[in-house]
């Protein structure tokens, strides 16, 4: 059996495990033969991809990034389709695809598996909001990544007895926020599950500063202060036509020198969160992903994708995981919330 590999959307930590972890799997225990797909779903549709022998994945797990590249494409454009994917896969004498990625390269895999191509999926989406899934790969890196950055911009506040202000990634959800923030005791976490004012907000700095404390205030991209309808985007649009976010670092760093005197700054930290080695947490998670995928391609389930449910590795649909986001639920938010201004 000949096994294709895709990743596609966002690049994150934990991509070449997957790929790793597969291979390995794959030709160890069943003697499969793997492709990796160009580009995403790019790939797919225009037949264009590389062979995957063992000796391309050696010492993969430790490396970021995606040795098989990334992109935004959807494979129902332009001539991509069910009809189309299937003649290049007979073409090219290849029996299943692994489309890895997020809620956008799941849809377009469900949407083919439905059509009948022998599709499967592993969840990757470094803002943790994949339903079905407890926790996906990515996610713990740029946790670490961001706490690591708040350390260091913490200790430049505290000489200046400035309130600092970290913006890290959630364009809709605010996990990373939220438990990089815990991580780094931060004073107030703003994600975009809950509107919050900047009175309230700059009560809780100079709560903190009235203690002779440094204020550090983490906000994901993607939150909308109390009293505004949408998020903030003034960066123009990406290639799919979302927003780009940014500006609200900018925005709560005003804000709180404006209410409240104490002189603020900024760091956005971008895309530093997506760059680098990923950690041992998500090593282990990609690998057993990758490896726990082509189990599941040697029984057949088409149309389903592994997750990660407590510490077991699980088999689940993809419609189980398409069911709306995983937003951070009201309790983890109250949770957080009593050690605001401490």
């Amino acid at each position: 059996m000949k096994i294709g590999l895709l990743t596609s959307g966002g690049d994150c930590p934990g991509l070449n495990a997957v790929i790793r972890g597969a291979v390995l799997n794959g030709i160890k225990t069943y003697d499969y033969e793997f492709v990796g797909f160009r580009d995403g779903w790019r790939g797919v549709v225009e037949g264009d991809y590389m062979d995957l022998p063992r000796t391309k994945v050696r010492g993969l797990a430790r490396q970021g990034g995606t040795i098989l590249g990334t992109s935004r494409t959807n494979p129902f454009d332009g001539n991509g389709g069910p009809e189309n994917i299937e003649i290049m896969l007979e073409k090219n004498g290849i029996d299943a695809i692994v489309a890895i990625g997020g809620e956008g390269t799941l849809a377009g895999a469900k949407r083919l598996a439905d059509a009948g191509l022998p599709v499967v999926g592993v969840p990757k989406t470094i803002d943790n909001d994949l339903q079905a899934t407890d926790y996906t790969f990515g996610f713990d890196t740029a946790v670490s990544i961001a706490t690591d950055a708040m350390d260091r911009i913490r200790t430049t506040g505290e000489s200046h007895h400035r309130c600092m202000v970290a913006e890290v990634m959630g364009r809709h959800v605010g996990w990373i926020a939220l438990h990089s923030g815990m991580s780094a005791g931060a004073h107030a976490v703003l994600i975009p599950e809950q509107k919050v004012s900047m009175e309230q907000v700059s009560q809780w700095v100079k709560e903190v500063h009235d203690r002779g404390r440094s204020p550090l205030v983490v906000v994901a991209e993607g939150f909308i202060p109390e009293g505004f309808e949408e998020v903030m985007h003034d960066k123009g649009v990406e290639k799919d036509g979302r927003p780009r976010l940014g500006g609200i670092g900018e925005y709560v760093t005003h804000e709180i020198e404006r209410i409240t005197g104490i002189e603020t700054r900024n760091t956005t930290l971008g895309h530093i969160q997506r760059g680098g080695a990923p950690t041992g947490f998500d090593r282990v998670l990609a690998t057993r992903l990758g490896m726990g995928v082509v189990d599941m391609i040697h029984d057949k389930e088409w149309g389903k994708m592994v997750a990660l449910q407590g510490t077991d590795i699980k088999r689940v649909d993809f419609s189980e995981a398409l069911d709306g986001l995983k937003t951070v639920p009201q309790h983890r938010w109250e949770e957080a919330k009593v050690l605001f201004g401490r």
